[in-house]
């Protein structure tokens, strides 16, 4: 009897793409999370856009509404009840809700990276350090045992003596090269001018996603390294990372020597071999602090003072061995020259971009600048 032959095709099935599930307090949760970084924390603000959404876009439902969303807020800690500075009861944002901003913000900008628990930075060298990289090199005097690659070595030995006459000589044993795993200090300067804001552009809010993904990533990758943030204007002084959601930009000028002035004195104190700066900028330098406390101020092209105080500014980082990286958020021809004659006294790097995008690149530069010690 003739048995049936059966004919199995593989091949791609397609059908119309279904979204995962997502609990009504998780939708919500998600619009609730992006409105809050655009309100700079005003929660007040915040819960009346999603009102204007919901009326708008149907987010909510008979079964659950708005008033369910935010007592579910409450209910799991993301907000609390206040008084606010004019007396009256209100509510704020917690920590737990700045901890999720910071999350999406990571999962935002760096999409599918993956924690894993403590990491460092690779230097560029090999030899006596904690990190295999898969590579050997002949056994040399000193060479620690624990380093000693028995399977390779062995092999070594059977192709060079044969099996028959089984023997381990030193010209057999190899070590597995390892590398250091260096620690980096990292101070992000952002720009808060008022033109961070101008021309129908938001510029400060892409600023603070990327800076809170960076530290979210830091915390949570490289747990050993260092962040410290700062802003600058008229002034510049830092801010704690928790204060990341509420930064908002003021009436200022753009003192970029004050800011630098500022990331090399917090560098200077750290104890990192391994130093950079990150400055997130749209504007031209335009202001400086005299020393009697008053301010010099141009805002009309480029100020050969002012300049000339920056370049100086990024020749002393350079002697620091302290790296600037500059984000220049701005297409302008003689801005983009300055950024140029800026990078060159330091010998940093410089990104010309826009705000899409942005987030990438610094983390494709922190991730990439993992340079042997300087010893």
């Amino acid at each position: 009897m003739k048995k049936d032959t059966f004919y199995t095709k593989k091949g791609f099935r397609f059908h119309e793409y279904e979204a995962p599930y997502q609990s009504p307090f998780d939708k919500l949760f998600d619009i609730f999370k992006e409105i809050i970084i655009h309100t700079s924390g005003d929660l007040d603000e915040a819960l009346d856009w999603m009102r204007e959404l919901d009326k708008e876009y149907k987010l909510t439902t008979p079964e659950y509404t708005l008033e369910d969303f935010i007592e579910d807020l409450k209910k799991k800690g993301y907000i609390k009840d206040e008084i606010k500075p004019d007396g009256n009861g209100g509510m704020a944002i917690t920590a737990k809700t700045e901890q999720a901003i910071r999350q999406r913000a990571l999962d935002q900008i760096f999409g599918d990276l993956k924690k894993s628990g403590q990491g460092n930075h690779k230097a560029k060298g090999v030899g006596k350090g904690d990190e295999h990289t898969g590579e050997y090199r002949n056994y040399q005097y000193g060479d620690a045992l624990e380093r000693i690659s028995m399977t390779e070595s062995i092999k070594n030995a059977q192709i060079n003596h044969g099996i028959g006459e089984f023997q381990l000589s030193e010209q057999d044993i190899v070590v597995e090269e390892t590398q250091f795993k260096a620690q980096m200090s990292t101070v992000l300067m952002i720009d808060i001018s008022h033109s961070m804001i101008l021309y129908g552009e938001d510029r400060i809010t892409p600023a603070k996603k990327v800076a809170m993904a960076l530290a979210e990533l830091i915390t949570t990758r490289y747990p050993k390294d260092s962040l410290d943030i700062i802003v600058f204007g008229n002034d510049a002084w830092p801010i704690a990372i928790k204060d990341l959601p509420y930064l908002q930009v003021g009436p200022y000028h753009t003192n970029t020597v004050a800011g630098m002035e500022l990331a090399m004195d917090i560098l200077r104190r750290k104890r990192n071999t391994n130093k950079q700066i990150f400055m997130i900028t749209d504007g031209k330098p335009s202001c400086l602090r005299m020393s009697d406390g008053s301010y010099y101020k141009n805002s009309m092209g480029l100020d050969r003072h002012i300049v000339t105080k920056c370049y100086g500014m990024a020749q002393q980082a350079r002697k620091l061995h302290i790296p600037i990286t500059t984000f220049m958020i701005a297409q302008d021809p003689y801005l983009m020259k300055f950024v140029k004659e800026f990078t060159k006294a330091n010998q940093g790097k410089a990104f010309y971009t826009g705000i899409r995008g942005l987030g990438e690149m610094i983390f494709e530069d922190y991730e990439n600048n993992r340079k042997k010690r300087v010893r």
